[in-house]
């Protein structure tokens, strides 16, 4: 079966699919600055969905996941293994997320409240949701 939607999933179902699946890989897509500074999850591969300085739709993003897969689709009898991506909020991760689809891969997910969560009544970050807020493993330059 094809896979035509990206799998949607809050930060903590995401925590368990990596702890529970060790083939699962966990890639960052924010902008260098944003994974740099803001903070990032433990064990997170950086790849610029948009980057500076033309904040531009990186042209290489599907190729640097294959690349990251080892190829994208495994000989592995289990198939693909599964790509979780995460952004501020889960909008360009599932932006990114639909390339791969589109690209071939078959078992991608978006990290729905993203590493910051979303916009609380102050249009304050990290106080509702996301990754940090959760209490997930996270680091920063």
């Amino acid at each position: 079966m094809t896979q035509t939607d990206v799998h949607g999933l809050i930060s903590k179902e995401a925590w368990e699919l990596l702890r529970g699946n060790p083939r699962a890989v966990l890639i960052d897509v924010r902008s260098t600055m944003e994974y740099l500074f803001v903070g990032h999850p433990c064990g997170a591969i950086h790849i610029a969905w948009i980057d500076e300085p033309d904040w531009q739709i990186n042209p290489e993003f599907a190729l640097l996941v294959r690349k990251v897969m080892l190829g994208g689709v495994s000989a592995h009898s289990e198939g693909c293994a599964p790509v979780i991506l995460i952004c501020r909020s889960g909008n360009r991760s599932r932006e990114a997320g639909e390339l791969l689809l589109r690209e071939g891969l078959t078992d991608v997910y978006n990290v729905t409240d993203g590493f910051e969560g979303p916009l609380d009544p102050d249009h304050h970050r990290s106080t509702l949701g996301g990754w940090r807020h959760e209490g997930l493993p996270w680091e920063q330059c």
